[in-house]
């Protein structure tokens, strides 16, 4: 199944909406895939909210990047669990950027955040996990940009109003 691209039209006159996907989740898989994500994907699939999740959506052969950044923007809202190693992924932070510099602006898509068994105030100021492992990217990086864009991101989703679970609840 090829995903429709965001300036493509529908077959039916009546649906001019630009929105493939009501969700897109964003996570990083080793922390919350087979727990968190797993459940939320269930929950709003058997609600009927069409969800794009990795796993199950992509093709096989079919290459992850492109396909991933095509299913962030025909999709109506993103959700990013934010857990521990979120941000060692580049690929969790370029999914990052893409929803919160492109489709949150441009395409007024909505965002929900979520703090999977961190603090928001890390995620914020880029304490713990979160400090080293932009620490870790700052090694290996030649380019100090992408590095700031990456932190600017971790920033602005730190201030959006969302759900902050804990392992005591």
């Amino acid at each position: 199944m090829a995903l429709p691209t965001i300036s493509s039209s529908s077959s039916s006159s009546s649906d001019t909406s630009p929105w493939y996907y009501d969700v897109f989740l964003s996570f990083r898989g080793k922390d919350t895939r087979n727990t968190f994500t797993v459940h939320l994907y269930r929950t709003l699939t058997q609600k009927g909210i069409r969800t794009f999740i990795d796993k199950d959506e992509l093709i096989r052969g079919d290459e992850i990047s492109p396909t991933l950044l095509q299913a962030i923007e025909v999709s109506r809202i993103s959700i990013i669990v934010l857990s521990k190693n979120y941000a060692s992924s580049t690929w969790c932070l370029d999914e990052l950027l893409k929803i919160l510099d492109q489709c949150k602006e441009s395409m007024q898509q909505k965002i929900l955040s979520v703090f999977y068994h961190v603090d928001p105030s890390d995620v914020r100021h880029k304490r713990k996990s979160f400090g080293k492992a932009l620490a870790k990217h700052a090694e290996k990086l030649n380019v100090d940009m992408k590095l700031q864009l990456w932190k600017e991101a971790l920033r602005e989703v730190a201030q959006l109003s969302g759900y902050h679970l804990t392992r005591k609840r």
